[in-house]
């Protein structure tokens, strides 16, 4: 599943990069997404393989720190980056004629760089906070370091590191999930003043691969941050950030390749041209 994470993904970004007719902005969105999608696995999935195949499975309390920060960091930036593709698909949808001068160059490097920006400052903030308490042992009960893994290591009480947790997750979570939902809830208005069947299917097919991966990806995490706790939910939170961290990196590029029919255009294209060259 990593290999095919690695691979999906880089060729996703080739293909983006050779094909003029997918230098888009709801492409330039995709090109990101595969490249935080790809440092995101390379965060935890090479760790736990190691640990998969060795008795002593330990981290340093540097590296631990590191991971920390750079998943929950690019975790938080693929939120960010999910709303901004809402915004984008908004646009073409809602106001198709003025869609190349509402997102031009420098608006799309702008909320691309706000993104990432806004994820590693939340990571930041998280990690701080996080690793300022003193812990009793060092024995984590999860696959890798993650937040709530690392507090409940602390000899104090965390009811405020909790109420940070709950903002956090709250701004990359909800605030993104928000303007999906806007954006959306817009968009279906849209296609349904649309007449023709081809009209709105045609309209609809161009949100259908983003919004699948929105469902995938805010659904599991809004269970394992803001999900209410429970005496199994320690389980269940590794079942669904194992699902996060590894399958769904996997998932995304199938998911904009299978589903969209422009880039599996390309990869036709091509394939016809390393044919030809043949």
């Amino acid at each position: 599943m990593y290999l095919v994470t690695i691979v999906g993904n880089l060729l996703i970004l080739l293909l983006i990069r050779l094909d003029s007719r997918l230098h888009t902005p709801m492409y330039f969105f995709l090109t990101v997404l595969s490249f935080v999608d790809l440092c995101y696995a390379n965060s935890i999935a090479p760790q736990m393989l190691a640990h998969l195949l060795s008795a002593q499975k330990s981290i340093p309390f540097q590296s631990c720190v590191l991971q920390l920060y750079v998943s929950l960091a690019l975790g938080g930036s693929e939120f960010f980056l999910l709303g901004a593709m809402a915004y984008d698909r908004y646009v073409a949808v809602c106001h198709p004629l003025h869609y190349t001068v509402i997102m031009h160059g420098g608006l799309c490097l702008r909320l691309a760089a706000g993104c990432l920006v806004a994820g590693f400052m939340n990571s930041l903030m998280e990690t701080i906070i996080t690793f300022q308490l003193p812990l009793c042992h060092n024995i984590i009960n999860h696959f890798a370091c993650e937040t709530l893994a690392v507090l409940r290591l602390a000899c104090v009480d965390i009811s405020f590191n909790m109420v940070m947790v709950a903002i956090s997750g709250f701004l990359v979570i909800m605030l993104p999930c928000s303007l999906v939902l806007f954006s959306y809830g817009h968009i279906v208005a849209a296609i349904l003043r649309i007449r023709s069947a081809q009209g709105r299917s045609k309209a609809f097919g161009t949100c259908a691969s983003h919004l699948t991966v929105v469902s995938m990806c805010f659904g599991a995490t809004i269970f394992t941050y803001l999900g209410p706790r429970s005496a199994s939910s320690v389980e269940e939170e590794k079942m669904v950030a194992l699902f996060y961290a590894v399958v769904a990196p996997m998932l995304n590029p199938l998911i904009y390749s299978l589903r969209n029919k422009e880039v599996m255009a390309a990869v036709w294209k091509i394939l016809k041209k390393f044919r030809d060259k043949r």
